[in-house]
């Protein structure tokens, strides 16, 4: 974990489609400008703006500010993370989110400061087993939406995996097991989809995936993985038919870092779909649902 400046909370001017400070679209990525995203499998610095619902979960001290947990913007107020993320938590005003970085240590124009209003953990998380790992963080003022800030789309239970494209995951984490520090710039990889079944195997997980977790990574290892940091990230796939990205998964828990037949394990949103939604007081899920188009 790194000991990170305070940043300055500074505005942004328009949104995805042109209208100032508003969320009203998700899943897209205003500052890719078409670039090809890396389909290495060993991570990469991202570009700024690359994953714009990405945030760091961020806690305050008297010495300095520190990088506890990924999280995905879900919502203006509200960020998607892992509950394990906040099992000794105390003083919720200490707790913050950065918006719109890349460098955490550096002040840009697009960077957004937010405070915790409340926490809210899944009410049947296991902190031995990980079942329910799934978090919510109020924020204590709305985002400002715009080319470095954008929600995350929710996919509803309907979605079939099997109709997204490319996934990745990004986050601040370290990127080994045997790294002493994490770095300071998002970093970035592709991972696959691996089924349950096969993850939850012998010489695998060997039972310790659950019905609501979603696998990924490499099964022979050595390529991208989440490790130490990255808890609470996203995992995003990409719609088969469209630039749009769908959050499948929240980064939950592994067995050491880029391991063969021991591929990350993610919380998947469409098993807590129902949950998100009520939890965050939407009457009608219209917007974080899979698209038609």
């Amino acid at each position: 974990m790194n000991v990170l400046l305070i940043l300055v909370l500074l505005g942004l001017s328009r949104t995805a489609t042109g209208t100032p400070d508003t969320c009203e679209s998700c899943g897209l990525r205003p500052m890719a400008d078409g670039r090809e995203i890396s389909r290495v499998a060993r991570s990469r610095d991202a570009q700024p703006g690359a994953w714009p619902w990405m945030v760091s979960v961020q806690q305050v001290w008297s010495t300095g500010i520190v990088h506890v947990c990924g999280g995905s913007l879900v919502g203006p107020r509200w960020v998607l993370t892992a509950a394990h993320c906040f099992v000794d938590a105390r003083n919720v005003p200490t707790w913050r989110v950065l918006a719109g970085a890349t460098h955490l240590a550096h002040d840009r124009p697009e960077v957004q400061v937010r405070f915790v209003k409340q926490l809210v953990l899944h009410e049947d998380y296991d902190n031995v087993s990980q079942k329910n790992d799934v978090a919510l963080v109020e924020l204590d003022h709305p985002v400002r939406c715009g080319p470095h800030v954008q929600r995350a789309c929710l996919p509803d239970p309907s979605l079939p995996l099997s109709a997204t494209a490319n996934c990745y995951v990004s986050g601040w984490g370290t990127t080994s097991a045997k790294a002493a520090a994490s770095p300071l710039v998002l970093q970035e990889f592709q991972v696959h989809l691996i089924d349950s079944h096969t993850c939850n195997g012998s010489g695998w997980h060997r039972g310790g995936v659950h019905p609501h977790n979603v696998c990924a990574g490499y099964p022979r290892g050595g390529g991208g993985d989440t490790c130490r940091g990255d808890s609470g990230g996203p995992l995003v796939c990409q719609d088969g038919r469209s630039d749009r990205f769908w959050l499948v998964g929240v980064s939950s828990w592994g067995r050491g870092c880029a391991r063969a037949h021991r591929p990350g394990v993610y919380t998947s949103t469409q098993s807590f779909h129902h949950w998100i939604l009520a939890k965050m007081g939407l009457d009608s899920p219209g917007t974080t649902t899979r698209s038609t188009a």
